[in-house]
């Protein structure tokens, strides 16, 4: 245990849960072992150790500021980037003639999540491998020469530019335009993007926007989206007229730049196509699903930090004494002995390391959906479909609460800046906003995933489950927990079905108006699932090894599990007696009333 993370953890998940050393029966994984892997997890810790955790508190006290044209960051944002790209982590996942590593996806999480956990400034060299692989994906070999290279290298930063003022979500409303020149597959940009993170700082020596825009006299609607990429110099060094009109200030995150960028404002702005016209969203949603991952990473990384931060504090803080215990003449007893910081300190182990499980699990799904094939690789992108706006939603809503539990661990000593807490708790939010509120990931869960493919996706799931439900009915220790987890799969079927039932009889305003509360209720019976697949192999190892490290972290994950099912789980009971409920409360209420 480091004093961000767990890499025992993370090593648990990928060999013991996933058995992620076997994704080298594909021939593009071939050099990753589970020696391979391990190596590679620990460079990430050296890298994080050396180079990103020990600025964490640095970068959030350098607020970026924009000053006569340039976006200043703190100087060692340069050796973060630059000590990741080394690490081959910018893009791992490619293939060696397009520059990567061809890693498995699942152990790119896993080093994203350490270097998240060590600062959330570590975010901007992943933005870049988004960016780069579109180009990759979808660009003409002249566009993936010209920028992927330096994108690689960590020289040239990636960004994704969809926001406009007047078009957050809803991208149909875009009015970033782009006209056609004389020069096939160059186009002129014209118009403005908002809250563009990354979108310029001074650390990196050129800016790839990969922009929507819409081409003129291209359809309305999504339909009529293209994608493009707009580098803010130029390949012949020349200025290419994206301007920064300005930085946000943001609650935390001070570091991260979010910026209000205009496109061809006072001169010529080049844009160079990426694959077919009015294709762009299509592209852009490959770039989206791996930042919705992404960003529940980045939560992730978020609610690690601060989890280890109050763990050390409580078994470094004397106070106070055990209820039973009146004679003020002995010695305060360690926090860590008392009953109700125990149950913060569970509290958050159990939604960091279920959404760790989680986060990897999808991602172990993405290695089979892109490599896989016939059944395997058609059952892993359902179940990746399925479960991606968890992903995104779990580790983020859940972390706010998490991380408010760690700053009361703490107590008033957690809202001062001599510890970490109150970084990390202003930090935290921003998650459950990138990539989509968690109310359009609600709409997309119900409205999209249960009901793709007549409901296949969500039957996989149910499949997934049973097996681990047969599995822990036949372990003394904890067959209860199938039981309990039984019985909440039924009312999730239950309650899928009424709402199903209301999609057809009622308006779409009426089936979706509580989406976000069945994502809630959705997401802990999910996580339910993957604490109890966790708790069937502690079970089954803790008698078969001998070292008490590894007892006492066998021991862990079986009573974090029991601590999840017993005050966690239920939560899903008041979501879906609500969701139950013939009440339109929200639909019916005058917009009036709210004055």
């Amino acid at each position: 245990m480091y004093s961000f993370i767990s890499s025992r953890n993370i090593r648990f998940i990928l060999h013991e849960v996933l058995n992620a050393g076997d994704l080298n029966r594909f021939p593009f994984f071939r050099d990753y072992d589970k020696d391979a892997m391990d190596m590679a997890i620990e460079a990430a810790i050296q890298i994080t150790s050396s180079n990103i955790y020990p600025f964490n508190k640095a970068f959030d006290q350098f607020k970026v500021t924009h000053v006569n044209g340039v976006t200043h960051v703190h100087p060692q944002l340069k050796h973060l980037i630059k000590s990741i790209a080394e690490g081959g982590w910018i893009c791992s996942g490619a293939s060696f003639e397009n520059g990567g590593g061809q890693m498995p996806e699942v152990l790119s999480s896993a080093g994203r999540l350490i270097f998240y956990a060590g600062s959330c400034n570590s975010a901007y060299p992943f933005l870049t491998s988004g960016s780069a692989n579109l180009i990759l994906n979808f660009g003409s070999d002249e566009l993936k020469s010209a920028f992927v290279p330096r994108m690689i290298a960590g020289e040239w930063q990636g960004t994704m530019a969809l926001t406009e003022p007047q078009a957050g979500s809803s991208l149909s409303d875009l009015s970033t335009s782009a006209t056609r020149t004389e020069k096939q597959g160059t186009f002129h940009i014209s118009g403005q993007k908002i809250y563009i993170s990354g979108g310029d700082h001074n650390c990196a020596d050129n800016i790839i926007h990969l922009t929507l825009a819409r081409i003129k006299g291209a359809p309305s609607g999504t339909k009529g989206i293209s994608l493009f990429v707009v580098p803010k110099y130029k390949l012949d060094g020349s200025f290419n007229d994206v301007k920064t009109a300005g930085i946000y200030g943001k609650m935390g995150q001070k570091n991260y730049t979010a910026a209000h960028l205009m496109f061809g404002e006072s001169g010529i702005c080049e844009g160079y196509l990426v694959g077919e016209e009015n294709q762009g969203l299509t592209y852009m949603f490959q770039m989206m699903n791996e930042a919705r991952i992404g960003t529940g990473l980045l939560a992730a990384g978020n609610i690690s930090a601060a989890y280890y931060a109050s763990l050390k504090y409580a078994f470094e803080r004397p106070q106070g004494r055990h209820p039973s215990n009146k004679d003020i003449t002995t010695p305060q007893v360690l926090i860590i002995e008392h009953a109700d910081v125990k149950r913060m300190l569970l509290l958050q182990k159990s939604i960091l390391e279920g959404s760790i499980a989680l986060l990897l699990q999808a991602s172990y799904w993405a290695d089979i959906a892109a490599h896989g094939e016939g059944f395997e690789k058609e059952n892993a992108h359902l179940l990746l479909e399925l479960l991606t706006p968890v992903c995104k939603c779990y580790p983020s809503e859940m972390g706010i609460i998490s991380v408010k539990n760690a700053m009361q661990v703490l107590g008033g000593a957690g809202y001062c800046n001599d510890f970490p807490i109150e970084q990390y708790f202003r930090e935290i939010p921003i998650n459950s906003i990138y990539e989509g509120t968690t109310t359009i990931h609600g709409i997309d869960l119900l409205g999209r995933k249960i009901l793709m493919k007549q409901g296949a996706a969500l039957s996989a799931l149910y499949v997934e489950i049973g097996k681990d439900l047969d599995a822990a009915l036949k372990i003394e220790g904890i067959s209860l927990y199938s039981k309990k987890l039984t019985v909440a799969v039924q009312k999730l079927q239950q309650i899928t079905k009424h709402l199903t039932d209301l999609a057809i009889n009622e308006r779409p305003e009426v089936y979706l108006a509580d989406a976000t509360i069945y994502l809630e209720g959705f997401s802990q019976i999910v996580i339910g699932w993957i604490w109890l697949k966790q708790a069937i192999i502690a079970q089954e190892k803790i008698t078969l090894v001998d070292a008490v490290s590894e007892q006492q972290f066998y021991s862990g994950k079986i009573q974090t599990m029991k601590y999840y099912f017993e005050y966690e789980l239920p939560k899903y009971v008041p979501a879906f007696e609500r969701l139950l409920s013939n009440s339109k409360i929200t639909l019916e209420t005058n917009p009036l009333d709210l004055l």
